[in-house]
């Protein structure tokens, strides 16, 4: 029997990736409001966030999921506000978070029909999302960012 267990612990795989996220932003009257989009399978609240690719940089990764799936453009200029990791099915994964501030907001873009998107205040942002790491994140933006 111990025999099955080494041999069954020699066959799972076990993965580590990188995935890159951007908390999109931008500044208002009301003061800083960031730009949430719903997670494909539940509808959670969530940041555009993705796998990091090989020939992108882990900021250039996340800012063309902010375009794919939340439909924005923004500032090259970043703040990488954080790390956090998930572990998944297939492995542990690290994820880098970074402020992107926004200047373009697109009718038309890749994942419209599938996501929906809204801009919360800081305070708003923090009541919905549901990844307690990024709720952290999100409380420091402010000073983070520097603006005010």
């Amino acid at each position: 029997m111990k025999e099955k267990t080494i041999k069954q612990d020699l066959l799972k795989l076990e993965v580590n990736f990188n995935q890159s996220a951007v908390i999109p932003y931008r500044i208002t009257k009301k003061g800083i409001e960031v730009l949430l989009i719903t997670s494909l399978r539940k509808g959670n609240w969530i940041i555009p966030k993705g796998y990091v690719e090989f020939n992108l940089t882990p900021f250039e990764s996340a800012k063309k999921e902010a375009y794919e799936e939340a439909g924005v453009l923004g500032s090259n200029e970043t703040v990488e506000i954080g790390t956090f990791k998930r572990h998944r099915s297939i492995g542990n994964c690290l994820i880098k978070v970074f402020t992107m501030e926004v200047y373009d907001v697109l009718d038309d873009y890749p994942e419209k029909n599938d996501r929906q998107r809204k801009w919360f205040t800081i305070q708003e942002a923090r009541k919905v999302i549901t990844i307690p790491e990024i709720s952290e994140m999100l409380k420091d933006l402010s000073s983070r960012l520097d603006i005010f």
